[in-house]
Formats: structure tokens, sequence, C-alpha cells
């Protein structure tokens, strides 16, 4: 039995079984948003099962990726080829009997191990000269505007056009994990507002955080610094400016961070990878831009709002991981009080928090 693909002209085939492996990009952020990849994938096949190759520190995000069967945690060193660890890597892909791998990265070491595996059908775009490493090719990756563009055509069949929107990332935490963390955290039950100040690159953490978080505080609001162990100075600094209701929540455990987004009633994040986490989960969500363009790196589930210095800058965007130009205006520009501003009217249409 066939059925229409709904993304083009291919017929799918639902009886087809094989499982798939996603090797996604492993920054937070893109790994999130190589949820969309698999929603594609499971709208052309739906009974095909759907792997991820994840490192360590991603790994708690499929726990909570509706349509993804398992992680295959494999922490690849960086800057080499590493061929021990990639045959180590092929055999476990081997053993799992894949039918088809999606290639997302252009690198030549990341599809080594689905060819060493064997795996019949190897999908990625030209680059690296990946001869007879992938042999399902695709062209015109520089010609697609987004990154989460190049990644979902991956998904499509061979030549199918583009949706006019692709599937939002989803993030599905149930109300009994969030109590759950709550209750071990020492939190109340009462609202609070996330707070995510780091980034890669300091051209895209916005200055004002801790004023941000004295000002909420100062309005009885709780808050939670959420991030990995390279924020830890940034939460000091802002529970030391915010007081008591501040709470550091940084550390190396990403889970930490996810059920702290879903605890939250809003948050308040730059550019990073916790903007990601938080807007799939469904939290409302602020987002901060700077160096870096909206419309190519904003999340696809949309914002509570995108708030960005009111008079663009000639530099923007430049997207520098440091600021070489204006003194980091295109950051240090937007006030704390119109976050503050935005977050108390969040704050209001969420019923929790009383405007001022």
């Amino acid at each position: 039995m066939k059925t229409d693909s709904p993304y083009g002209p291919e017929m799918a085939d639902p009886d087809d079984t094989r499982p798939i492996l996603i090797v996604p990009y492993m920054w937070i952020g893109d790994f999130v948003r190589g949820h969309t990849v698999v929603r594609v994938l499971k709208q052309r096949w739906p009974n095909r099962p759907v792997d991820m190759l994840v490192t360590t520190l991603c790994a708690p995000l499929v726990d909570y990726m509706p349509g993804v069967r398992a992680g295959v945690v494999w922490d690849l060193p960086r800057s080499r080829l590493a061929p021990t660890q990639q045959w180590s890597l092929a055999r476990q892909l081997r053993a799992r009997g894949y039918g088809t791998a999606f290639v997302m990265p252009r690198t030549w070491k990341s599809a080594i191990a689905p060819a060493l595996a064997g795996i019949p059908e190897r999908v990625g775009f030209v680059g690296e000269a990946r001869f007879g490493l992938l042999n399902r090719w695709r062209w015109g990756e520089r010609a697609l505007p987004r990154m989460i563009d190049r990644k979902a055509s991956l998904a499509l069949p061979a030549g199918a056009a583009r949706p006019p929107e692709w599937p939002a990332p989803q993030l599905r935490i149930s109300t009994e994990d969030v109590t759950r963390w709550r209750q071990a955290q020492g939190l109340g039950a009462g609202p609070a507002v996330a707070l995510a100040p780091g980034a890669v690159g300091s051209s895209k953490r916005w200055t004002s955080y801790a004023e941000a978080a004295r000002m909420l505080a100062e309005r009885g609001i709780d808050l939670w610094v959420i991030g990995g162990p390279n924020e830890k100075g940034m939460a000091t600094e802002i529970a030391a400016t915010g007081g008591p209701r501040v709470r550091d929540l940084t550390g190396h455990d990403l889970r930490n961070g996810i059920l702290a987004m879903a605890g939250a009633t809003i948050a308040i994040s730059n550019d990073s990878g916790l903007l990601h986490v938080a807007a799939a989960i469904g939290t409302p969500t602020l987002g901060i831009f700077g160096p870096t363009s909206p419309y190519h790196w904003a999340p696809l589930n949309g914002l509570a709002a995108t708030i960005q210095v009111k008079t663009p800058l000639p530099c923007q965007p430049c997207h520098r991981p440091v600021c070489t130009r204006n003194d980091h205006r295109c950051m240090r520009d937007i006030p704390a009080a119109e976050v503050i501003a935005i977050a108390e009217r969040v704050l209001a249409e969420a019923g929790a928090h009383d405007a001022r």
C-alpha cells in the first residue's frame, strides 16, 4: 500500500520499517532545530523509526523529542578524524540495521561512520569531496537562505519544493517531571522568570541581565539563572545584584536547564541554545538579538517578543562572535526597562503576576 507524500510527488511506503539515522549538528540550538527534520521524516515515513546521533551534552534533549526512538550517544573528538572511534561507532550503527542516514553537516568527518557501517542510503549535501562516503547527493545548499532550510530540505524527496512553513521543533515535558524537579531544587510553586545570559560568543550576550534581575526581584518575582558551567560567573553577578529571589541553577547537566525552562513562567534569553529549548517547550520567551539576524536564527516556534535596538546599527547583523565595531552597542543600547516592560505584560497575560 502506498500513500502520497505531503512534500512532493514521491510515493512514500507506509510499510517501510527500516530505521533512519540522523547525523545532526551538535550545538544545543541546532540540535533542537533538528527535530524539524524528524517531523518531516515522520510525515514521509510514519512507520520508520528515527534515531539521532548525539553527544553526551545534548543527549537529554532526545528524551523529550516526540518521534525519536533513541539517541546514539557518541562523543567523537573535535578537530581530528579519530579512525579508531569511527570504526567503533560504525560497528554500533551496523548492528542497528539503518536503511538511511541523513548527514546534516557538510564535513568529511560526519559521513565516515555511516559509510563504514554500510548504511545503504547516505543522504547529504555535496561538500569536502565526500565522494564514496555519501551516495545520495544533494546540491544547492548555499542557495538556501537559512540553516533550517538546508537541514530540513535534506529530509524532503529529491527535487521537492520547500513548503511555505516547516513544522516547528517540539519538546514535551510532563507537568509531573517539572513538579518533581521543582521539589528537588527546593523551589516554590509560584511564577518564575528564567534568565539565560550565556551564548557562544560574547557579542551575543546582553549586558543588562543583572539590572533586569534586580528590577524583577523588586516586583516580587523569583528568578532562575540557567546555563552551563561557563555561565557560573554571570550567575554569581546576577544573584549578587538581584538579591535572594535569584537562584543560580547553572551546571553541567542540560536536563536541569530543560526542566527549568519548562517550569518557568517566562524565559529571557540571548540568541543561544536555551532560547531554542524554551521556545520548543512552549514557554513564552523573549529573545534578545544584537549581532545576529532573527530571520536566520530565531526559533521556528515563534517568540513572545524579539528584542533589538530601536534604531538598527549599520553593522547589524555582523554574525561575529566578538564585537569589533561600535563597542557592543547592539546589546548595550537595549535598556533593561524595555525588557522588563515586555516581561511584565507576558506575566500578566499568563495570569501569574498583577501588572503594576
